[in-house]
């Protein structure tokens, strides 16, 4: 066996082993936030919220902060939107959100990582290691191989059914 061959299959084994754990956190969280738009594994948490009172209904999501404020309806001097209520008189508001639970939550976190969240430098190592691994997979037999042969196959397979499931 030559040396690049032995090199590869030693990096190849060694960064395996030592990406272990975080592939086990990615195969979890890719799996958990494939249920994203579901209650899965969800808890509910209403909290109570304090703000200026008779806040404009267009304004409210602003003012407290919601990323998707839908205005539901208005009854007497309580709004209703989606997951929550406002009183105009008092200011309170009561939100309803679903969480995951803490770990899973984190892990998601850190799946969905982008270049705002110093966490993306790992999302980047990562997805180049994986890079490695496809690449580095392919050196780990003899060309002249049966066992090489079908990997190419399977390989070819893959990419296949890759293709149809991003295309169809």
């Amino acid at each position: 066996m030559n040396n690049s061959k032995l090199s590869m299959r030693v990096l190849h084994r060694y960064l395996g082993f030592f990406l272990a754990g975080i592939m086990a956190v990615y195969a979890i969280s890719g799996i958990v936030l494939i249920f994203r738009d579901t209650d899965f594994l969800k808890s509910e948490h209403t909290e109570e919220i304090r703000i200026e009172p008779n806040v404009k209904n267009e304004s409210i999501g602003k003012a407290l902060d919601l990323r998707r404020y839908n205005f539901e309806r208005e009854e007497g001097e309580m709004v209703y939107f989606r997951n929550g209520d406002y009183n105009k008189r008092t200011g309170v508001a009561h939100i309803t959100t679903k969480e995951l639970p803490y770990i899973l939550d984190k892990m998601t976190h850190l799946h969905k990582a982008s270049t705002d969240d110093p966490l993306y430098w790992l999302n980047v190592f990562f997805g180049v290691s994986l890079l490695f691994f496809v690449l580095s997979a392919f050196w780990m037999y003899l060309p002249k191989t049966k066992v090489f042969k079908a990997g190419l196959l399977y390989s070819l397979a893959g990419l296949v059914l890759t293709l149809i499931l991003l295309f169809v």
